[in-house]
């Protein structure tokens, strides 16, 4: 089954790559690495969710934002080497929580990112990962992250 197939099967759709905020690219390419850009949880060019986790944003808000984010990742990959195809692996995650400073369940708002790359490219979703806590994010998004794959 293609990646693409997959995604159908999710009932997903690689949206529109985001455009930057400021002065960068959505993805750079380097042998046969794409890091993508921190992508924030946008649709149709609007933030899913604001604000701190913990404080007004729910776990369950910030993790379906980290899912928007990884899935607006993949689009900055595909865009930049044809299809999700041509992925080989997942190999870091990255993600940012915007957290008011008791909440400390980042690493399961970060598995909103991580499991939805599992769910596209089963074991070549497996991925080393860091979710770090940080006290605001552009635009006050509540996500943010950002994807390291290896492709053909």
């Amino acid at each position: 089954m293609s990646t693409g197939e997959r995604l159908a099967a999710l009932g997903l759709t690689l949206p529109p790559v985001a455009a930057p905020v400021a002065a960068y690219v959505p993805a750079v390419r380097y042998g046969d690495l794409v890091q993508t850009s921190g992508q924030l949880p946008l649709v149709d060019g609007a933030l899913t969710v604001t604000g701190k986790v913990g404080a007004g944003v729910s776990p369950e808000e910030a993790t379906a934002a980290a899912r928007t984010c990884a899935l607006n990742a993949l689009a900055a990959v595909a865009d930049l080497v044809g299809d999700l195809d041509q992925v080989v692996q997942a190999v870091k995650v990255t993600g940012f929580v915007a957290s008011d400073p008791s909440f400390t369940g980042q690493p399961g708002v970060v598995n909103g990112a991580s499991e939805l790359l599992g769910e596209v490219f089963g074991d070549a979703g497996r991925h080393a990962r860091s979710a770090v806590g940080v006290p605001v994010l552009p635009l006050d998004a509540a996500v943010e992250v950002e994807l390291l794959v290896q492709v053909r």
